[in-house]
């Protein structure tokens, strides 16, 4: 490393290169296009010349015309070195288009360079590969040029824990010890089967390494995540992966921070909540219907006693409506249960409270007055609850 040099503060903000993965493809076609345009002039002033000093061995020319050609042949040359030099140009623009900065450089500048950036590209900072050439060509040391990068934006977004544990009285950690922590959270979780997003990029782990959560807190608050979700109440657990294939490790990943997983699952769990409630009771499962009852509020509890209700009466039903020539649906069940007297028309062409009071009272009507009791006909197609 060299010793610091001084940086004038009015170049310190002045870079702002193309970063890989940010590079503008019709920028890097029009330069290519330029590089292949200034070769075509090569090629061609190339033939030129030859067909030139192939014409100056005739022996057979007249003064004048020799003194024509060799005109021909110098401008000719003089346009091949113009052109040389374009394509160089232009070769280098396009280099610098696609951010191959490495072939803009040579010798030391380019060892020096390579150097920095495979350094900061292991910190996920490949974005940062222009500014290492611009402080490269600039003639700036490697100690130098690694101090200007931590003060830039990028560096200090990808090391953004540091500033937290500064403020919090905690030693800043090193690139490397940073990299170890998370290299060791993330290792924990991949091992405890973690979903894709929870937990699987750098930004995940800032809050962990700003309140210097250690790797074995963490592998034990995954313990602790795993033993609670084997404590779970397998319908519930069975409702959760039949309606949206969430598995131990989702629910593992809900306890051990629930804050960040319950927007993906809060909705889903309560809806599971009352789909296992409907399995218990041997219904079927609709999750679009599910969660409807869980935005109302519904609590497994509530769902609990609702699926007693609607098992106890629905084979009775069912009967009625056949007798009276119509259907009687789980929805519908549901819907004069969960949603009564509402305008719970989305589960049938008639509101299914009104239409579960209707079939109730055609059947008291049919077997009033003389000709048996009500009992004796309600028994037949349904328990009156």
């Amino acid at each position: 490393m060299t010793t610091p040099q001084y940086i004038p503060e009015e170049f310190q903000d002045e870079l702002d290169l193309p970063m890989p993965g940010q590079l503008n493809q019709a920028e890097i076609n029009r330069r290519e296009s330029d590089v292949a345009r200034h070769q075509r002039k090569i090629a061609n002033a190339e033939i030129a010349i030859r067909n030139f000093e192939a014409q100056l061995k005739q022996g057979k020319l007249s003064p004048k015309r020799r003194l024509e050609i060799q005109r021909r042949l110098n401008v000719t040359r003089k346009t091949l070195e113009t052109a040389q030099i374009d394509v160089g140009r232009a070769q280098n623009l396009a280099y610098e288009a696609k951010g191959e900065y490495d072939k803009l450089l040579a010798g030391d500048n380019r060892d020096a360079f390579l150097a920095l950036k495979g350094i900061f590209g292991q910190y996920g900072l490949d974005s940062l590969a222009g500014k290492i050439f611009e402080y490269v060509k600039q003639g700036y040391g490697a100690e130098t040029i690694g101090m200007l990068l931590q003060d830039t934006k990028e560096y200090k977004e990808r090391f953004a824990a540091n500033e937290m544990r500064k403020k919090a009285g905690l030693p800043v950690l090193s690139p490397a010890e940073y990299l170890s922590a998370e290299s060791a959270y993330r290792q924990i979780l991949d091992s405890a089967g973690m979903p894709k997003g929870f937990y699987d990029n750098p930004a995940d782990f800032q809050r962990w390494i700003a309140g210097d959560v250690s790797p074995a807190e963490i592998k034990s608050r995954v313990d602790m995540a795993a033993e609670a979700v084997n404590k779970v109440d397998p319908s519930y657990r069975g409702a959760l992966f039949q309606m949206y294939g969430i598995g131990e490790h989702e629910m593992t990943a809900y306890f051990l921070d629930r804050k960040r997983a319950e927007p993906v699952l809060r909705k889903q769990a309560a809806a599971a909540a009352i789909g296992a409630a409907a399995l218990r009771r041997g219904f079927g499962m609709n999750v679009l219907d599910f969660e409807s009852y869980a935005s109302l509020g519904i609590t497994s509890q509530e769902a609990e006693a609702a699926y007693g209700r609607i098992a106890d009466s629905f084979e009775g039903m069912l009967g009625l409506a056949k007798r009276y020539g119509t259907t009687w649906t789980q929805r519908e069940a549901e819907a004069e249960v969960f949603k009564p007297g509402a305008d719970n028309r989305v589960w049938g062409s008639e509101n299914a409270f009104e239409k579960g009071k209707r079939l109730k009272s055609q059947e008291r009507a049919m077997f009033s007055g003389g000709r048996g009791s009500s009992s004796q006909g309600l028994s037949a197609g349904y328990r009156q609850t």
